[in-house]
């Protein structure tokens, strides 16, 4: 499975959404993606990928697109 399949999978077996609404999908613009959500995402994020993401990192993932920009840059993940 291609990294951009398994990080789509991530957001949607986490939320419980489609695919078509992974785009544009922000922090708090749906009710699982709250603080409790967030952090379940972060550990799925980290079992997916296996890296251990730093503080900073968790906090400015605000978004799909964010979360894939953060993945790229700081932890060598290609998509």
């Amino acid at each position: 499975m291609k990294n951009l399949e398994v990080y789509n999978n991530v957001f949607i077996n986490n939320f419980e959404i489609s695919e078509d609404d992974l785009q544009g999908l922000e922090y708090q613009s749906i009710s699982a993606w709250d603080s409790v959500g967030h952090m379940g995402l972060i550990a799925a994020l980290e079992e997916a990928f296996d890296i251990m993401m730093d503080t900073d990192d968790i906090i400015d993932l605000s978004s799909y697109e964010k979360g894939k920009e953060i993945l790229v840059d700081n932890y060598d993940i290609e998509f």
